[in-house]
């Protein structure tokens, strides 16, 4: 399967007055052409910043210190986007054109000063080099194509006149107006009521089977991951603990964050005087990071003077699967 982008040894770290954030601490995965990887854990776990690392997107005072991004549109030889000006016009020209980020939150996305369609069409322009009124026709097609109901008077919308999914629909018909080859979709659907996120959820579908597009998804609702998924990666404290398609990850997880997370998910067919299974104890301060295992504080079959001493290595599995657990490395050897 050819991969378009392939993630090696990413760090990226934010150096505070306090000490220092290692958001991202040696991720490592790839994305296939076309298909949906989806990254999931708890808040903290750095899955926003490493969707942002893969564009050089690092607020201050945020450093991306090491590692690779791998970009192969069309199955060229390959461009480390990280070897590029973050600033500088090679990487301005495959941001929002060949890779689009969606937001999670569409109002801080949109200018609420200016109408979609001038939005819409600055951007098209921008990439595609059209005249106005072809851009603007582009936009038209685009609002139509993710739902927009009458999309020629929604251009003439503003974001706050218009509701959070369709504010959510509006973002996506930006970011996929000039056909980009992956998208980032940053928790598109935590802000949206359970109907109008299956709406969603059925757009990135069909996005992805019309266009071709791959998606890189992150969340933190194993719900969406069982829906859009074909690959998950899961990721705790910065790191990758986990990573395989995702009927393996449900049916047969092999890090305990990974278990933990699924036992954790509300099932229709509990009793409903059972108390709801959570994880213990918290997600570490990124200022008191533990020893060993990040997890092992929070793990039910954490071993004394071994998980707590030994941090392991993200490993191969004979199936190809990855996981880091010093147990799990054991019983797949």
């Amino acid at each position: 399967m050819n991969d378009l982008i392939k993630v090696e040894g990413l760090r990226t770290h934010f150096f505070t007055d306090e000490g220092v954030v290692k958001a991202v601490d040696g991720v490592e995965f790839s994305i296939p052409m076309g298909k949906t990887v989806c990254v999931v854990g708890e808040s903290g776990s750095g899955k926003s910043m490493t969707g942002r690392s893969i564009l050089n997107m690092i607020p201050y005072p945020g450093r991306v210190l090491e590692g690779a991004v791998h970009w192969r549109p069309n199955g060229a030889a390959p461009i480390d986007l990280l070897s590029l000006d973050p600033k500088g016009r090679a990487i301005r020209a495959i941001r929002g054109k060949d890779i689009a980020l969606i937001s999670q939150e569409p109002m801080a996305a949109l200018s609420p000063v200016h109408t979609i369609g001038n939005q819409m069409v600055e951007t098209i322009r921008m990439h595609l080099g059209l005249s106005k009124s072809e851009a603007r026709q582009r936009a038209v097609e685009m609002l139509d194509k993710v739902g927009i109901p009458r999309p020629a008077d929604r251009l003439d919308s503003y974001a706050f006149e218009l509701s959070g999914g369709m504010r959510q629909r509006v973002c996506i018909a930006l970011a996929v107006a000039c056909e980009p080859k992956l998208l980032i979709a940053d928790e598109p659907t935590t802000a949206l009521d359970v109907t109008t996120q299956a709406n969603i959820l059925d757009l990135f579908r069909q996005l992805r089977d019309d266009m071709g597009v791959s998606i890189l998804f992150i969340t933190h609702d194993l719900g969406v991951v069982a829906e859009i998924a074909d690959e998950v990666v899961v990721m705790y404290l910065g790191q990758v603990v986990e990573q395989g398609p995702v009927r393996q990850i449900f049916h047969d997880p092999l890090h305990p964050y990974t278990r933990a997370l699924l036992g954790s998910v509300p099932r229709l067919s509990r009793n409903r005087k059972e108390r709801l299974a959570t994880i213990h104890g918290m997600v570490p301060s990124p200022f008191e990071r533990p020893s060993g295992c990040l997890f092992h504080p929070r793990c039910d079959v954490a071993e004394s003077g071994l998980c707590d001493r030994v941090m392991p290595a993200l490993t191969r599995t004979p199936t190809g699967r990855a996981v880091r657990c010093v147990k799990a490395e054991a019983s797949h050897e």
